[in-house]
């Protein structure tokens, strides 16, 4: 064993008497993985203490016990956290699950903050993660397939869904995926997530990331699997839409009616994230002739002073709103909301009164900024600022045209993606009127009585018995 471990001073090899018999053994485990306190009283105690009231007590108690002969299972079973017994004369070895390695507790997830949903977020360790589905899910047909990844790593990633429900052609797809890779080692989901997907080119995330146990357990319902990865504090989703990334669980606790005003409002800020600073460029630059009299003399009088064009003048704003985004992000949370803040007043009003920006680039700017704070989904704010840029491009090049060119291409690029067989444009394209009732808009829950056709469940119906129209009047 030493021969395996060579360089290894956190390996610690415990030489003891079983005392019940008096064979010879060994207790080989990692000083920082293993819980110190289940290695002293459920397997060094019952092995060494004496017979007591003529019974000889030599069983260990730790909760799960497995035998192995192969080196390279022993070899992985130490390096997973588990305490191997040698025993003189036997011929395999006993793994006992003693994993303790350093772990935090559940807390409040940090980017999904949760409005009237709980507060309880994924954590770093898979079996907690599993556990905390099973919670919100406890039925026999949550399934559970386990696949092992990384050459160095071997890390675990269990596919989690409910077998009367999940479309198991997508799970063979899932499977499939993940089996292929042929890696070192595998970090978190992230990168699980570029090495799964369909088209890795794309700017648009295909799969979710959340790090909510309510979230996921939503999406289960639904008839979508849910991918944890060990060490990650945060799970996949698949197959998911478009519509996918601009839906939160939160919005399944709030009257429907403001659900639908919530969600409305996210799909008019993606359009304003995306088009606003390009709309400016094409109206200064090209069509000033759609801007009323008054308002342009207006922007005509600020502008005036500005040396610059109305495209170099938007890239240097948005390249600087980023670095102030990164900035915020990157220093602890109290300086970073006060680089955030005093950074914006102050560089917008010394650029405008140096006469570099005009006042109206300022507002576009922070009406801009405002809409992508709205998105619920952090991948997709990502996709969202990348593709600000390019639409600003055209609108340089071609003025109205341009945008219409990019919006023509952005919408092509959505209806060819798809996720695990599922089209990304769904239910809009193709469509799907039957999934309408929870996209763009949310039904009350009491009419939303078939889980969602683009994902194919094997059992379409939700609700068996459902509320009636004049009930509760």
């Amino acid at each position: 064993m030493l021969a395996l471990f060579t360089d290894t001073p956190d390996l610690n090899v415990r030489p003891l008497t079983i005392r019940a018999t008096g064979r010879r053994a060994a207790l080989v485990y990692l000083e920082g993985l293993t819980d110190k306190n289940s290695i002293n009283n459920d397997i060094l105690k019952p092995l060494l203490q004496n017979v007591e009231d003529g019974c000889e007590t030599t069983s260990v108690t730790v909760g799960r016990l497995n035998r192995m002969r192969r080196w390279i299972d022993i070899q992985s079973a130490v390096l997973q956290g588990s305490s191997i017994l040698f025993v003189d004369g036997a011929a395999d070895a006993q793994v006992h699950g003693t994993e303790g390695w350093p772990q935090r507790a559940i807390e409040d997830p940090q980017v999904e903050t949760s409005l009237k949903g709980a507060h309880q977020g994924f954590v770093e360790t898979l079996d907690q993660n599993i556990a905390l589905i099973r919670r919100y899910l406890p039925h026999r047909n949550l399934k559970i397939k386990e696949q092992r990844v990384g050459r160095r790593s071997d890390t675990r990633i269990c596919t989690v869904y409910l077998d009367d429900v999940a479309n198991m052609d997508t799970l063979a797809q899932i499977e499939g995926r993940i089996g292929k890779i042929d890696i070192d080692v595998i970090i978190n989901s992230g990168e699980l997530s570029e090495l799964i997907e369909d088209d890795p080119y794309s700017p648009f995330p295909q799969i979710l990331l959340t790090e909510r146990p309510d979230t996921a357990a939503s999406q289960i319902i639904q008839g979508r699997f849910v991918i944890v990865v060990d060490r990650s504090p945060s799970v996949l989703v698949a197959p998911v839409s478009f519509a996918s990334f601009f839906q939160s669980v939160d919005d399944y606790s709030t009257r429907w009616s403001i659900a639908t005003f919530i969600r409305l409002l996210r799909f008019f800020a993606l359009l304003v994230a995306i088009f606003l600073p390009a709309f400016y460029i094409a109206v200064i630059s090209f069509n000033f002739e759609l801007i009323p009299l008054r308002l342009l003399l207006t922007i005509g009088e600020y502008r005036g002073i500005v040396p610059i064009s109305p495209f170099l003048e938007a890239i240097f704003m948005e390249l600087t709103l980023e670095m102030m985004r990164e900035a915020g992000v990157r220093l602890p949370a109290p300086v970073g909301q006060t680089v955030g803040i005093v950074g914006g007043i102050v560089i917008g009003q010394a650029v405008v009164q140096a006469g570099l920006i005009s006042n109206i680039m300022v507002i576009v700017v922070a009406f801009t900024a405002i809409a992508s704070f709205i998105l619920p989904n952090f991948d997709m704010v990502a996709a969202v600022r990348l593709l600000r840029f390019f639409m600003m491009i055209g609108a340089a090049l071609f003025g109205i045209f341009g945008i219409m060119i990019g919006f023509m291409i952005l919408i092509a690029h959505l209806i060819s993606l798809e996720s695990f067989g599922t089209p990304f444009g769904s239910p809009f394209a193709p469509v799907r009127f039957a999934d309408w009732k929870d996209t763009m808009v949310r039904i009350p829950l009491w009419r939303m009585r078939k889980r969602p056709v683009s994902t194919k469940p094997a059992e379409l119906d939700r609700q068996v018995a459902h509320r009636t129209e004049g009930e509760g009047k």
